[in-house]
């Protein structure tokens, strides 16, 4: 059936002859058949054979051009999957197997990667995914089935199912390569996805059966948490040496950068990841839990008001996204030690469930909460599963997640995204929309927080540390990103945490009582601009100070919501626990006067009052007991501590306790899958063409002239 190459005769260990006459054949204008025996040859070349990086450039190029005739790229397909299934069914050791596979996963993803990122139509009708009508196939093969489906089954079948192990580790690690470049179809299309984006291999992995997915959700988790290392027997072919190049080097030019794992990033010693494995299953996680397909329906409606008239039929097009099965999965993971459906009864949804070790997951997202990943990770399962949401807040030790994310915010000047800056404070919120989380963090005390610089911390509760770096943040913002949300994020934060603030530290309250007066600065400095600008227009009457009088008075009213936000947080510690929070106390009368000028304030004065009510309670009994002697700070603060003893709250006016709960936005993919690829391209040593992507800007290389 087909004939296959003689291939030249090995002389001396010289594979490179034999790779290039193969990869040669394999890209030029001659058609073999599924069953020729060409295949074989191509998929047995040795691991470690090598070829020039100039040489992939030139073979990609002819293989652009015969693939559509020869559809070898769909042979390799589905030899790729025969390979796969065979290792699912075999029982004894498969080592010759394993090494076709790999073959055949790197070959396919160099090639396919190549035509995804040069292609010309927006379908991939470049990839020719299907065969030629005239192939003769083997028996048992169904000619007409979809080779992306058929291709991604046995990928995920085999990720799923199979273990890693040091001899299985390499196939592991090039198959998660393959899903990255199968996905990177998604780079093509624009921020804003529609219905006629072309991502063929992903929409295949999101039809496969429920139990299957489960499977891979399982694996790439416990992929991330086990993370294992490289083991020895990979290195000759995953890792360089000196000046030598693996076969179709994983180069870094546009039209030949070979994704994969770049071989130096592979080595420990070049700064790159230990645990290439977790890294990259991590990402493919992420991709495939925020990819949202969109799919447009046609409904017609008969106009029939008109009996006399004649009925014209009107096309409603509704644009809707389809189920995410991976996400869905994720969603519904319980945790191996703990089955709630046992204790309380109340079973989860029908169908298969992924069962992992919350704990160790627990411990591993605490280790690497400085990683955007990780931190996404977080963020999805706190967002979308009830049971791990639980499983962390009954956890004694939150300083294990907290602390990372509570560091990271606190040097986000210097090197942290924005982007992780937002998903680090939706964490937080997410967890302070429950009191019982409120609670404990301020019965947590540390000995000492030795990454803060500004301020010794010393026997400090993780409640009152929380509090100072989101104030820190809230400041930093001011200053440098001046972002509404961010700012909002932080103050609903706080907001929710105020009620059930315990001995909250001198710092913190100090902290929060200066961010009321920052606030208050800004505040007064634009309703004087305010009342200013709007002096001149009536004098101008020019359309340019109307303008930028408008864009005032929209900046003033924010600040004045922060400024109402602030004091709602001081009074909602004072109404509901100052008995607990002395020092807050203290701050409040260290620093009266930054009230004073908001005691008539249409807005504050309310809230406003009700700090006078405490002042005027603590002032006058300080007054009843003045002698000759200092009030030193300690000496107040005794006093205040044995007159909140008698505190009774009486003359405060009772608000409406906030609460602040986060919703995801209604697109939330425009947001994720920009993001989750930008760090696939930073952490897994992922390459494309910049000029074919539009998910998001790429930023070009500025030639400096001497």
């Amino acid at each position: 059936m087909g004939g296959v190459p003689s291939t030249p005769r090995k002389t001396g260990g010289d594979d490179v002859s034999v790779a290039e006459y193969l990869i040669a054949t394999f890209v030029g204008e001659k058609s073999f058949p599924l069953a020729s025996d060409f295949w074989n040859k191509l998929l047995e070349l040795p691991l470690s054979s090598r070829w020039p990086s100039d040489r992939v450039q030139q073979a990609c190029e002819l293989f652009a051009q015969s693939n559509g005739y020869t559809r070898h790229l769909a042979k390799l397909l589905i030899h790729l999957s025969w390979c796969l299934q065979e290792l699912l069914q075999a029982s004894d050791d498969q080592s010759s197997l394993y090494k076709k596979a790999v073959n055949a996963t790197y070959i396919s993803s160099v090639f396919l990667k190549y035509l995804i990122e040069n292609g010309k139509s927006d379908s991939l009708q470049e990839l020719h995914l299907s065969l030629d009508e005239s192939e003769p196939v083997p028996h048992g093969f169904v000619m007409d089935q979809d080779i992306q489906n058929f291709v991604m089954h046995s990928v995920l079948s085999f990720i799923g199912s199979n273990e890693v192990s040091p001899n299985s580790y390499v196939l592991h690690q090039e198959l998660l390569n393959f899903m990255l470049v199968t996905m990177s179809t998604q780079l093509l299309s624009g921020p804003s996805h529609g219905p006629t984006d072309a991502n063929p291999f992903i929409d295949a992995a999101m039809t496969q059966e429920k139990s299957l997915v489960s499977l891979v959700v399982r694996r790439l988790l416990l992929n991330y948490i086990s993370r294992h290392r490289t083991p020895p027997n990979a290195k000759s072919y995953m890792y360089s040496d000196g000046d030598s190049q693996g076969i179709l080097e994983r180069v870094g030019s546009a039209a030949a950068s070979l994704v994969l794992l770049p071989l130096n990033y592979l080595v420990s010693n070049s700064g790159g990841s230990k645990n290439p494995l977790a890294e990259c299953s991590l990402h493919v996680l992420l991709i495939l839990i925020n990819y949202h397909k969109s799919i447009m329906s046609d409904e017609s409606m008969t106009d029939k008001s008109d009996d006399s008239a004649t009925s014209e039929s009107v096309s409603k097009v509704h644009v809707f996204s389809s189920d995410n099965t991976f996400s869905k999965a994720l969603a519904n993971a319980r945790d191996v030690e703990f089955d709630r459906s046992d204790v309380e009864g109340n079973a989860h949804p029908a169908g298969p469930h992924v069962r992992i070790p919350f704990a160790s997951l627990f411990d591993t997202l605490g280790m690497f909460l400085a990683d955007e990943g990780a931190v996404l990770l977080l963020y999805s399962l706190l967002q979308g599963n009830s049971d791990f949401k639980e499983y962390v807040l009954v956890r004694t030790d939150l300083d294990t997640l907290l602390m990372p994310i509570l560091e990271t915010l606190y040097n986000a000047s210097k090197r942290t995204s924005s982007n992780q800056i937002y998903m680090m404070l939706i964490v937080l919120l997410i967890l302070s929309q429950d009191s019982s989380f409120n609670s404990s963090i301020h019965k947590m005390i540390l000995p000492s927080v030795p990454w803060y610089k500004e301020h010794l911390l010393h026997q400090t509760s993780l409640g009152s540390l929380m509090v100072i770096i989101l104030i820190r943040t809230v400041q930093h913002n001011l200053s440098k990103l001046r972002d509404v949300y961010l700012q909002t994020t932080c103050l609903a934060t706080l907001a929710n945490m105020a009620p059930h603030a315990h001995h909250l530290s001198a710092y913190a309250s100090q902290r929060l009582v200066s961010l009321f007066y920052m606030l208050s600065r800004k505040y007064n400095k634009l309703s004087d601009l305010t009342g200013d600008k709007l002096q001149s227009i009536k004098i101008n009457l020019s359309g340019e100070d109307v303008g930028v009088s408008e864009d005032l008075a929209a900046e003033l009213q924010i600040f004045t919501d922060f400024l109402r936000l602030v004091l709602d947080i001081l009074n909602a510690i004072l109404t509901y626990a100052l008995p607990r929070n002395p020092e807050i106390v203290y701050a409040i009368m260290h620093r009266q006067e930054v009230f004073q000028p908001f005691k008539n304030h249409p807005r504050f004065h309310e809230l406003v009052e009700n700090i006078y009510t405490v002042l005027d309670f603590f002032n006058s009994r300080m007054d009843s007991q003045r002698s000759d002697r200092e009030w030193s700070v300690q000496k107040v603060l005794q006093f205040i501590i044995n007159n909140c003893r008698s505190w009774r709250g009486e003359g405060m006016k009772m608000f409406t306790q906030l609460h602040f709960s986060y919703e995801q936005e209604s697109h939330p993919e425009e947001f994720f899958i920009p993001y989750v690829w930008q760090l696939a391209f930073s952490r897994c040593g992922f390459g494309f063409n910049p000029d074919a992507i539009n998910l998001f800007p790429v930023p070009h290389p500025v030639e400096v002239s001497t």
